[in-house]
């Protein structure tokens, strides 16, 4: 199967729509499926007196506050309808994740995305996760900082959104709706679990991929990743250990002032990423185990025969000494050796010649 890969440009905008369409244009060129923004008013994403997280302090300083850094890289309705038309010139689809119920309205109603992304931050966020589910669009979920009880949680409120238009009147509700055939078949048909660790850059040693395997055995979704490491390295295993998609964060200068430029791939590294992706998919191949086309021509150079050891003149005994195993195949195949020691030859051979009898 063949693996989605969103470029996550997210706020490397910098609030810039003419970025945001040089992004675009970086993503399409390297050959990305999806390029994904992010859909919010500061307003309604975090309180006038959040303080950054220390990934934002060390890329950005610590004189302004959450709130007004992401004022600072919203983006306008105006923006957005830019930006998908110029996604479809480009063929790339467009994708934005929103963080509050009148963003996924404007993704949902008004710019109709194919899929809502909803982020980590998000995961315990049952009023969005309600409102979007009852929209009945797919939903990719990041599971970065949880666990998997929450992650449950999470589903059995999707669940409960794909399967009733009504507003639940307990948490109960949201359990009997994941539990019954309805609910899990609802989330087989539109929910992607993304493995993530919550940190920029994420250190090798917190990746845990495994934990991809643990999803899948959890909850029988679609997994993914959502990568934030550095490099290129790990979104490639991934895609090697079965994930059906690969979110990464771009830019166009890692040096650019910003929240998540210097965790970001560079355009030269998104495509090597998009390009060694393809290469191991082509890679991994069948599950059969035979000679593939591209060998089979060097089945009998590189395979061996029995051949004369020595000059063997007719009725003389092969041995250990006067047979041996050498290149090409074609002839007696080594696995016959030991049957062929004590017979007599019915002819003479001259050293290095193949037996044939």
């Amino acid at each position: 199967m063949r693996a989605y890969i969103i470029a996550e440009a997210g706020v490397n905008h910098n609030g810039s729509l003419e970025m945001a369409i040089e992004l675009v244009n970086v993503a399409s060129a390297a050959g990305a499926d999806a390029v994904k923004f992010q859909t919010f008013r500061a307003e309604s994403l975090v309180s006038k007196t959040a303080e950054k997280a220390e990934y934002q302090k060390v890329n950005t300083g610590n004189s302004e506050s959450q709130f007004e850094m992401l004022k600072r890289l919203e983006l306008s309705h105006q923006a957005h309808q830019v930006l998908i038309q110029h996604c479809l010139s480009k063929q790339i689809q467009f994708l934005s994740t929103p963080f509050d119920k009148l963003s996924s309205d404007f993704l949902i109603k008004e710019l109709d995305v194919p899929v809502i992304k909803i982020s980590s931050g998000d995961l315990t966020n049952a009023p969005l996760l309600l409102h979007v589910a009852q929209s009945g669009k797919p939903i990719v979920l990041s599971t970065g900082m949880s666990k998997l009880g929450e992650i449950e949680t999470a589903l059995s409120v999707l669940a409960f959104g794909y399967t009733r238009s009504s507003e639940p009147t307990s948490i109960s509700e949201f359990d009997q709706a994941y539990f019954s055939e309805q609910g899990q078949e609802a989330l087989k048909k539109n929910v992607t679990l993304l493995h993530c660790t919550t940190e920029y850059p994420t250190p090798f040693r917190d990746v845990n991929l495994k934990s991809m395997d643990t999803l899948k055995d959890a909850f029988h979704l679609r997994v993914g990743l959502s990568d934030h490491t550095s490099g290129i390295s790990v979104a490639i295993a991934a895609v090697a250990r079965g994930a059906c998609l690969i979110e990464k964060h771009f830019t166009l200068d890692k040096e650019l002032p910003g929240p998540d430029h210097k965790a970001s791939l560079n355009p030269t590294e998104l495509f090597e990423m998009v390009k060694s992706i393809r290469e191991v998919e082509s890679a991994l191949g069948s599950v059969t185990k035979i000679p593939t086309s591209s060998e089979r021509k060097n089945k009998e150079v590189a395979q061996k025969s029995l051949v004369a050891a020595c000059d063997i003149r007719e009725g003389e005994i092969y041995s250990a000494k006067n047979l041996t195993v050498k290149r090409p195949a074609g002839g007696i195949s080594p696995m016959q050796f030991w049957s062929w020691l004590g017979k007599k030859a019915t002819r003479s051979y001259q050293e290095d010649e193949m037996i044939r009898e």
